[in-house]
């Protein structure tokens, strides 16, 4: 029966990191077009860091439930445009913007959300098979 509550909470564990990491897509899609005046007041893009906790009372590692480790900045520069109509724009005429490609931010938001998905669809699939289990000994 602990192998079968290991399952939800390696599930729930997903569900929570997915959902930081969604978040923090979400923070770098607003913070995308932010211009700022020099390169490092600009917008840092963040990455989730995960790590799986390893579960004494299951020494074969069946179930490894996830945790988010760090969220940390990505090292990426900020990127300079050349707009010297721009009212942010220092003495040489540049903005400055974070390094955020909207493209692979959309990509890491699908990503996220699948698996958030699957892991609601895990914990539904043992919410049946236990309650399938219950009425098997309760018919017999």
């Amino acid at each position: 029966m602990s192998d079968i509550f290991s399952i939800f909470n390696t599930s729930a564990s997903a569900l929570l990191a997915q959902s930081v990491r969604l978040n923090t897509v979400a923070s770098n899609l607003a913070n995308a077009n932010v211009a700022t005046r020099t390169a490092d007041d600009a917008y840092k893009p963040k990455e989730v860091l995960f790590q799986t906790v390893l579960d004494e009372a299951d020494p074969d590692r069946a179930a490894m439930p996830v945790r988010v480790a760090q969220v940390v900045d990505s090292p990426a520069k900020a990127i300079p445009y050349y707009e010297p109509n721009h009212p942010l724009a220092n003495e040489e005429g540049y903005i400055f913007r974070p390094a955020i490609t909207v493209v692979e931010e959309m990509a890491n938001m699908m990503s996220a959300s699948r698996s958030y998905e699957a892991n609601v669809e895990v914990m539904n699939t043992t919410r049946q098979l236990l309650q399938r289990t219950l009425q098997i000994g309760a018919a017999s």
